[in-house]
């Protein structure tokens, strides 16, 4: 069972940064491919970004491209986001999921386990 703590997230105002933190219990964490899903109100939860176990290979949805940076320290068992140019279209609840795979996946249903989310809101 692995356990997922967000953190980092608050208000803002657009153009800032954040960088939110998963921090993950459980050594076998290292192993699993992360993802960084986002969900505003009245809307679906989306994957914005995603790491595999090693780092080697990352996605990022088109609307953060360039903006955002997904990295992972196995080491430190834990996941990050860093999240520039911050628009008020981020402004959501983010959430850290795990998978037990070590690549990616895309959808919600390909992860095992979920943070509680941590609420970012850009003002504008």
């Amino acid at each position: 069972q692995v356990q997922l703590v967000e953190s980092g997230g608050g208000l803002v105002q657009a153009g800032g940064s954040l960088r939110l933190s998963c921090a993950a219990s459980g050594r076998i964490f290292g192993t699993y491919a992360v993802g960084w899903f986002r969900q505003a109100p009245g809307k679906e939860r989306d994957l914005v970004a995603a790491i595999s176990w090693s780092s080697r290979s990352t996605y990022y949805a088109d609307s953060v491209k360039g903006r955002f940076t997904i990295s992972r320290d196995n080491a430190k068992n834990t996941a990050y986001l860093q999240m520039n140019s911050l628009k008020p279209e981020d402004t959501a609840v983010y959430y850290c999921a795990a998978r037990r795979e070590r690549a990616y996946g895309l959808g919600r249903p390909d992860y095992d386990y979920w943070g509680q989310g941590t609420q970012v809101t850009v003002s504008s």
